[in-house]
């Protein structure tokens, strides 16, 4: 019995076997006197079954066991993209997506481009709409980074987003059809270090990751919003609960953050990071603890980005990346159990690639959205910048192998 993703077009398999990843784990590899063993996840010499899907909802029929690879998917013409797994195409880097809730509905997102500030709605099966427009200043790397729906969001509808303006950088709230407000503002502007990431707690409060401003010391200054994970309510004040009453700081360590995640069940949230000097790396996040030791850590920088906590389904935690998506396993206790692994790099036998991604969301526990920034640096197609789905499906057990 396994558990593996698939991505929803035939041939897109996520398998976690693929190119591993130099990395630095901060673990130690043995217990007890017993010699640490990795976590058994699908191998190229062992694959993951093959399953087939049709309307991106997860329902599709099964194949059941591996066979011969599937006929290559057409290339791109124009703005048309045979890949089912694709629900948007020809849009603007895209640096942030939320995932909707809907179920038994077609699945769809919001997608935000980072240089523009246009919020378009996917939706599978769908042209992609325009949902809200932001103003933002897309100096280096700030604009639109993030976006998250607001922990009530099915009674109030409201989006929240982290933008770059002309003074700072800052969180704006917004619904479709309407202005969008300040929630918070001040957080500090520079040449670099201008990402920023969202997500909800799970208890009603927002968490907001920013980056240090190219300036690395303002990462550890008490006193400073930049290189900080805050935690707020939804009007913008510091939340009740944390490590410092009348602080919205909730830990210390930034750089330039890719994205924070969280497991359905709350017991995990994650964040992670590009600096520009060091390691890219991915944190436990854990309140009023510094981020100084990492739970893994690249050594060649793939440009970290958002994540999504798979570990209750199959043991991984995925991370989007210029090269790929990394694969991280991890058990439930938020303890990295081997090294990652990069799919869809279209290196894989039955993988596909999308080439840059950069935001990921969950849309409900068996699936998430990923958005790709090939026009920011790396080599688009002319479908370019999409918005694609991933499926994780489970055959009635952990993970294993065969």
């Amino acid at each position: 019995m396994r558990t593996r993703y698939r991505w929803s077009a035939p041939l897109a398999l996520l398998a976690c076997g693929g190119l591993v990843l130099s990395g630095c784990a901060r673990f130690d590899d043995t217990a007890a006197g017993q010699t640490f063993t990795p976590a058994p996840v699908p191998s190229p010499e062992s694959p993951p079954q093959v399953q087939e899907h049709g309307d991106g909802s997860g329902n599709g029929p099964r194949t059941g066991p591996a066979q011969a690879p599937p006929s290559p998917v057409p290339p791109p013409q124009g703005c048309k993209d045979f890949d089912k797994a694709v629900i948007a195409t020809c849009l603007d880097t895209v640096a942030a997506v939320a995932g909707l809730p809907g179920e038994g509905s077609a699945p769809a997102a919001l997608a935000g481009e980072r240089k523009t500030g246009r919020v378009m709605l996917a939706s599978s099966g769908h042209d992609a709409t325009s949902f809200a427009q932001l103003d933002v200043q897309a100096d280096g790397d700030g604009g639109l980074t993030s976006l998250a729906l607001s922990p009530s969001y099915v009674e109030d509808q409201l989006v929240f987003a982290y933008v770059t303006t002309a003074s700072d950088n800052r969180v704006v709230r917004f619904a479709k059809g309407q202005a969008p407000k300040p929630v918070l503002t001040g957080i500090p502007k520079g040449s670099t270090g201008n990402r920023g990431a969202l997500a909800s707690d799970g208890s009603g409060a927002l968490l907001v990751a920013t980056g240090d401003a190219g300036n690395p010391a303002a990462a550890a200054d008490p006193n400073s919003l930049a290189g900080k994970v805050l935690r707020i309510d939804v009007s913008g004040k510091p939340a009740t609960g944390n490590p410092t009453s009348g602080s919205a700081v909730y830990a210390s360590g930034l750089h330039s953050p890719g994205g924070i995640c969280r497991s359905s069940d709350g017991k995990r949230t994650w964040v992670t990071d590009h600096p520009a000097s060091g390691p890219d790396a991915v944190y436990r996040l854990q309140s009023g603890q510094p981020l100084s030791t990492s739970a893994w850590t690249w050594q060649d920088k793939p440009s970290l980005g958002g994540c999504v906590d798979f570990v209750d389904a199959n043991g991984i935690l995925g991370i989007a990346s210029s090269t790929g998506m990394q694969n991280v396993p991890v058990n439930k206790d938020g303890a990295v159990t081997g090294k990652p692994t990069v799919t869809l790099d279209g290196k894989s036998k039955a993988a596909t690639t999308y080439g840059r991604l950069s935001s990921m969301s969950m849309i409900n526990p068996q699936l998430a959205v990923a958005g790709t920034v090939n026009k920011d640096g790396g080599k688009p197609v002319s479908s370019d910048d999409r918005v694609v789905l991933i499926v994780v499906s489970d055959t009635g057990g952990g993970p294993g192998k065969d």
